[in-house]
């Protein structure tokens, strides 16, 4: 006996299952190699009575074992489990734990068994069940119809609920019912090759068909089939389908939607949620002259983006895009070849029943002659009000300045006629003179405004700005070295001016002239002259540190006529509005930066063009 039992403990041990003894009357314990293995305590452990209850997973497992142990201790009933474990290096297992009663006198002596690691086989069991309830809540759950159907006979085994729903059979009706029974009677040849193409090649192909309900309704739907799998002996296959009524329903009225709106002259571009275009009418490939591939995938408004594109109006259509917000603008865009045209677009998001934006639709039409005509008529009517101020300007004059001119004069010869003293009337032509003279200086300020305004389209020239600058600083040279002028210049000698000579001789001379005569009496006179450049304009900046002008006071008539702001006798307000006169003949424009007390600078801007 005991030669046998060494053979079945060799044998064991071979086959990896632990041996252990629990003898109840001495209370002592043994676990062989193999089950101190399993265990992962070091082979020279001594295992007592209760030793390896630590070691099973604290709860179910634990509890399950000492039960059983209690069972087979005190009622001599064997037991066979599995369980749970945590080994003395903290790792999990899974065992099977297999007890003998063995008995004495008729009673429970020794506990005889096996423990054998089932781990790995376990795991696969989990892993396999796991699998199985995945299936289980797909097959049951899926938005789709399921069909098992015999790969032999072509009929159906088994269905999920979706299938009763989509077909209208019930149970009993679909088990045994031939698949080719729910596809329309025109569609069942090519239901029937598509499926024995599957069976053929076990090609993954899907492929849009029509369904026969069992009430005789026709459904679009869409078909494919799963891998073949075997199960006692036989082979099946998963047959799955799609409703998609809906889907064709839509696809329908977009075909139609799409077939009137091909034809229209608005131009129309449709983009999905991110702004990337997904289609377009043939009214908007012949605008921009892009072909469909070329803007599918790309934002509209990159690929119509311009360098006189205006960035404002471009970052508000990104910004209400961002938002879902319908915008309407228009905007300067450019064609493929780079041409300019104005287009008005009226963007309108568009969502599903759950408020998730679907796509952007955005409607157009090219306005360039539109917006020319507009931008012709405010031109026009910033001409006319131009026009208006100046007409405003000469009524002043006529009504104010020669007015009092001319009832001085009156005065002066009412007063000569009420005296018959000839020496008193002498007397007077002084006076007489000096209102001719203020008259016939205002006559010669008026003809040579008058001059300006009507040479609007006199012709410019390239002359040397430093040339000029030094010709009228010679011929200031005499007042410049009284006052104790100091003129930095930083204008290069190469650097030329597209003008008219005649106008930037005057414009220089009444900027130095001024910047003399309003010097302040505080310090040293200084002017500065330097220049800028721009894509349009040749900038001249005029600097001086004299007596400044309050602009917020008289910013708003410091180019008037006749405008004077510090009381000097010889000043009289009529130097600055033929500058600027002049300066906007030749498409320019000046502004003038100033502080009281520091000192003012004019910003001359020369038009190149």
């Amino acid at each position: 006996m005991s030669k046998k039992l060494n053979l079945y403990l060799n044998a064991a041990q071979s086959a990896k299952i632990g041996i252990w003894k629990l003898n109840l009357k001495k209370n002592s314990a043994y676990w062989d190699i193999v089950t101190k293995n399993i265990l992962e305590v070091p082979d020279d452990f001594i295992p007592v009575k209760g030793s390896s209850n630590k070691f099973y997973t604290a709860g179910e497992n634990r509890d399950r074992l000492e039960y059983l142990v209690d069972l087979a201790i005190n009622e001599g009933i064997p037991f066979h489990g599995k369980f749970q474990i945590t080994t003395a290096k903290n790792n999990i297992k899974y065992v099977e734990c297999i007890c003998q009663v063995i008995f004495k006198k008729g009673k429970p002596r020794r506990l005889l068994g096996t423990f054998q690691d089932i781990t790995e086989k376990q795991s696969l069991l989990n892993e396999l069940q796991l699998n199985i309830d995945k299936f289980s809540s797909i097959f049951s759950s899926g938005n789709d119809a399921i069909f098992i159907i015999d790969a032999l006979d072509n009929l159906i085994t088994q269905y999920n609920p979706k299938a009763v729903e989509v077909s209208g059979y019930n149970e009993s009706e679909l088990i045994g019912l031939p698949i080719s029974e729910l596809f329309a009677d025109e569609s069942k040849e090519e239901a029937a090759l598509f499926l024995q193409c599957h069976l053929s090649k076990r090609d993954h192909i899907v492929k849009d068909t029509y369904l026969k309900t069992k009430s005789g309704e026709s459904v679009a739907v869409e078909i494919a089939f799963g891998d073949k799998f075997k199960m006692s002996g036989k082979t099946f296959l998963a047959f799955i389908l799609k409703d998609i009524s809906k889907r064709k329903s839509v696809e329908t009225y977009i075909n139609m939607i799409s077939l009137a709106i091909s034809e229209t002259t608005e131009t129309i571009i449709i983009a999905d949620p991110m702004g990337k275009a997904v289609w377009a009418n043939k009214a908007y490939l012949e605008l921009t002259g892009f072909s469909l591939n070329e803007i599918i995938g790309f934002t509209p408004g990159y690929l119509s983006k311009g360098p006189d594109t205006n960035q404002h109006t471009t970052e508000l259509l990104s910004k209400e895009i961002r938002a879902k917000k319908p915008i309407k603008v228009t905007i300067l865009n450019y064609k493929k070849n780079k041409e300019k045209y104005w287009y008005d677009l009226n963007i309108t998001p568009v969502f599903d029943n759950q408020n998730n934006i679907l796509y952007f639709i955005g409607v157009g039409r090219d306005v360039s002659i539109r917006q020319r005509k507009e931008l012709e008529l405010n031109k026009l009517l910033e001409v006319t009000t131009d026009q208006n101020n100046k007409l405003l300007n000469f009524a002043h004059i006529i009504s104010h300045n020669i007015r009092s001119h001319t009832s001085n004069l009156a005065m002066v010869l009412e007063v000569m006629k009420d005296t018959d003293d000839v020496e008193e009337k002498l007397s007077y032509i002084a006076l007489f003179k000096e209102a001719t003279d203020r008259l016939s200086e205002t006559i010669e300020y008026l003809n040579e405004i008058i001059t300006v305004q009507r040479s609007m389209d006199i012709e410019k020239t390239k002359i040397c700005l430093k040339d000029e600058i030094e010709k009228t600083k010679d011929s200031l040279n005499f007042i410049i070295k009284k006052n104790k002028i100091t003129i930095l210049d930083t204008i290069p000698d190469d650097l030329t001016v597209f003008v008219v000579p005649e106008y930037i001789e005057s414009i220089l001379l009444n900027l130095f002239t001024n910047a003399i005569r309003y010097k302040s009496p505080d310090r040293a006179t200084t002017i500065e002259i330097n220049y800028e450049v721009t894509d349009q304009h040749t900038i001249i900046n005029f600097k001086d540190n004299g007596l400044g002008i309050d602009l917020e006071k008289n910013g708003h008539k410091i180019f008037g006529m006749f405008k004077t702001f510090h009381g000097n006798s010889d000043a009289r307000g009529i130097g600055l509005f033929i500058t600027k006169n002049q300066i906007e003949a030749m498409k320019g424009k000046i502004e003038v930066e100033s502080e009281v007390g520091v000192g003012s600078t004019f910003k001359i801007y020369l038009n190149e063009n």
